[in-house]
């Protein structure tokens, strides 16, 4: 009997040795749904690639403040069309039949507001940010620097999506400053919540009427 036992604990260790000296196996992970390496791939798909530290950090810079909201709309104008009323800091997508959704914006601030008919010639996603040299001149007179060219991303001040006015520097643009919505605080553009330009972007189309009103 103990020969037996002896010998079966020098097979265990034989065949423990073998696995050992083998090859090596890399372990399989299995990510749980709030693992960090799961929630890095899930935000990476959110913001097109680009790798960010939290979901905090997209709420942040994504979520409307003021929330977007479907409402009676008489005024007769073609279904698409956009409207931007400066002094209510809204701007209104013309659904038809009665109807407008309704989101908060930031308009130009005193100096930079403008009125006037355009057409949208194109959109973006992620856009890069050319400040005009003009833009440049005028905050570097106030100690800033501004980059000739920035590319699109969370810190971009064009938000997730860029609508283009006519020949214009202006534009419907998402912002990473949501605090600025309901406010004049722009340098002419509209700016608007990522959600909720995300959302607009993708009812509109080339060729639509934006018009900006007082």
């Amino acid at each position: 009997m103990k020969t037996l036992a002896i010998a079966l604990i020098a097979g265990l260790v034989s065949t423990s040795s073998a696995f050992a000296a083998g090859p090596s196996v890399d372990p399989i992970e299995v990510s749980a749904l709030s693992s960090a390496t799961h929630k890095a791939g899930w935000l990476q798909v959110l913001s097109s690639g680009k790798p960010i530290a939290s979901e905090k950090k997209i709420a942040a810079v994504s979520r409307a403040p003021i929330a977007r909201e479907l409402v009676a709309f008489d005024e007769k104008v073609a279904p698409g069309t956009i409207i931007v009323v400066n002094s209510e800091r809204r701007l209104y997508h013309v659904l038809g039949s009665g109807l407008a959704m309704k989101y908060a914006v930031s308009v130009g601030r005193a100096g930079f507001i403008w009125t006037g008919t355009e057409k949208v010639t194109r959109k973006a996603e992620w856009p890069t940010w050319t400040p005009p040299q003009e833009m440049r001149d005028r905050e570097a007179r106030k100690g800033k620097v501004l980059p000739v060219s920035m590319k699109g991303g969370l810190d971009n001040p064009l938000g997730s999506r860029a609508i283009y006015l006519g020949s214009t520097i202006y534009r419907i643009h998402g912002t990473n400053q949501p605090s600025s919505l309901g406010k004049a605080q722009s340098s002419g553009c509209i700016r608007m919540a990522n959600e909720d330009v995300e959302h607009l972007y993708t009812q509109v189309a080339a060729g639509a009427t934006v018009i900006v009103r007082d």
